[in-house]
């Protein structure tokens, strides 16, 4: 198994810590990776041979699906033959947990999925015998809000801001179990949207900072624009020191569910490496420099030497709160630079330098380099005058 990636990027949130198996999450471990098997659990024998594929690529802790008592029965055997932390999604029928908790490390339920079995016991009494169960199994608990199946009784109650009821539910069910007693658990909000799994994770690290999350973006869709929007959600929460575990989901064959693992190793690395896609808004008060990671689209090789260069050369700066992004590509780079304070974008014989979403012009590979410093300057200066009145 690979070493696990650690995100260098401004301090992590003060999140407990929580052991899964042999995988610490929270609590300043580092960031762990997680998939999940898409093989029938029934079929014990591909099964194992998924969990094992997942482990050699990487990941910490592998998911399984439960769906039925058979489906149960088979993490025995499936635990006999693997390592890996095991955690097992629920799915609607919670009293499965009885069954399941033996064999597995963690135990995923969703707050809205619990109204939908033995719909007369209270909700407090199911998540109860969950923490009952998890705990005398010594198993974690993940409290897993979607946007597809959020708690029924929350659905209006914040007019048309769906995110707040995410949040809600999970801050609900969080304490529900505090309540109980038990702490060894985590939270996920998943959207579709990365926009929403931003916004929503944010809203809840607020809340509890305390509490480690899952972060992952759900139905992200075939790799590479699964991958891409699931980047861009990680890069935005992980830079604010948000997230403890991940998981990119795609749609992949079964025969290639490793690329999650792969996708997720590359994401954590390259934002330990300060290579983006998107621009990160972060709370410290330095100078942020960001570059996307090199790939085919790249339309001249001197973007990587461009980028080592624009480093150097605005060295002087690091006091200031100022980002500047370099991208490599037309596809990424007109949209993608809007929001750094100065943005450059690599075309094949030129380089366009933005001021935030205004176009200064285009250069080449050399001049660049000069207006940028004149650039900078000029935005320091700007910044220094607005702080005197």
């Amino acid at each position: 198994m690979r070493p696990m990636s650690e995100p260098a990027i401004g301090p992590r949130n003060p999140t407990r810590a929580v052991r899964i198996g042999n995988t610490q999450v929270g609590g300043g471990h580092p960031v762990a990776v997680q998939s999940m098997t898409a093989t029938k659990t029934q079929d014990v024998a591909a099964t194992v041979a998924q969990v094992r594929q997942l482990e050699e690529a990487g990941a910490d802790i592998v998911r399984i699906a439960v769906d039925s008592e058979r489906d149960a029965r088979a993490l025995e055997p499936i635990r006999a033959a693997t390592r890996v932390a095991l955690s097992v999604d629920l799915q609607e029928n919670y009293r499965l947990a009885a069954m399941v908790a033996p064999h597995v490390d963690k135990l995923r339920y969703n707050p809205g999925h619990l109204h939908h079995h033995e719909t007369s016991r209270p909700i407090l009494e199911k998540v109860s015998f969950l923490a009952e169960t998890a705990d005398r199994h010594g198993c974690a608990l993940r409290i897993g809000v979607n946007c597809g199946s959020v708690d029924p009784a929350k659905k209006g109650m914040f007019g048309d801001d769906d995110v707040a009821e995410m949040v809600e539910s999970a801050r609900e069910h969080a304490e529900m179990l505090e309540s109980l007693g038990f702490r060894r658990f985590v939270v996920s909000l998943k959207d579709s949207d990365p926009k929403k799994v931003i916004d929503a994770n944010r809203r809840f690290a607020a809340l509890r900072p305390d509490v480690p999350l899952h972060l992952g973006v759900t139905e992200a869709g075939l790799p590479p624009d699964g991958i891409v929007k699931t980047r861009v959600a990680f890069e935005q929460l992980l830079s604010r020191g948000i997230g403890d575990t991940i998981r990119v989901s795609l749609t992949v064959p079964n025969d290639r569910k490793k690329e999650e693992i792969a996708a997720g190793r590359k994401i954590l690395d390259d934002i330990a490496a300060g290579r983006f896609r998107s621009v990160p808004v972060f709370e410290n008060r330095s100078l942020n420099i960001i570059s996307c990671p090199s790939c085919s689209r790249v339309e001249n090789d001197a973007f990587v030497d461009l980028a080592e260069k624009v480093r150097d050369v605005t060295a002087y700066a690091r006091d200031h709160a100022i980002t500047i992004a370099v991208m490599g590509c037309r596809v990424n780079g007109p949209g993608e630079t809007d929001d750094a304070d100065l943005g450059l974008w690599c075309g094949p014989r030129t380089v366009n330098l933005k001021r935030g979403e205004e176009t200064v012009g285009a250069y080449s590979y050399q001049e660049v380099l000069e207006v940028l410093r004149r650039e900078l300057d000029a935005l320091i200066a700007a910044k220094a005058a607005i702080a005197l009145h």
